[in-house]
C-alpha cells in the first residue's frame, strides 16, 4: 500500500470546524497522482488517452478538522481491459479510521471518445 500524508487545510472544513465531505475526494486523487508519480508514469504521459471517472465512493467512519494530519493509503483494487479501481483508506495520526473509499476510472481513446485497452506502461505502474 502505497501512503501519503496531508493536514486538512482550513478551505477544506465546513462551518462546524469538520473536514467538509467533498474535499476526501480532493484528497483522495491527490494520494492517487502521487501514487502514480512514485510509479513513474502520470496521465499526461498518455496523451491520446483521456482518464474520466466514473464511480467515486467515501464512506466516513470518523471526524477530523482542520489542521489534522491525516495519512491516506492507495491500493489498486481491480485492473480490467479499459477500467481500473483504486481504494483508498484514510487514517489519523494516533490510526483512528476516518473515511475509505473508491474511485473507478475508465480509459478513452481522445480520437473515438469510447473506451480503449489501458495503455501497457500504465497497466504496469497499476501493477
Amino acid at each position: 500500500m502505497f501512503t501519503w500524508d496531508l493536514r486538512i487545510r482550513f478551505v477544506d472544513t465546513d462551518a462546524s470546524g469538520r473536514i467538509h465531505y467533498t474535499a476526501m475526494f480532493r484528497y483522495f486523487e491527490a494520494a492517487e497522482f502521487e501514487f502514480l508519480r512514485c510509479q513513474g508514469v502520470a496521465y499526461q504521459d498518455f496523451s491520446s488517452h483521456s482518464f474520466p471517472r466514473v464511480h467515486v465512493e467515501c464512506d466516513y467512519k470518523g471526524a477530523t478538522q482542520y489542521d489534522d494530519l491525516l495519512t491516506i493509503g492507495v491500493t489498486v483494487a481491480h485492473v480490467g481491459n479499459s477500467s481500473f479501481t483504486y481504494a483508498f483508506a484514510a487514517k489519523s495520526v494516533d490510526g483512528r479510521d476516518i473515511a475509505s473509499g473508491k474511485i473507478t476510472v475508465v480509459c478513452l481513446s481522445k480520437a473515438t471518445g469510447k473506451p480503449a485497452a489501458i495503455p501497457d506502461a500504465f497497466r504496469k505502474a497499476l501493477g
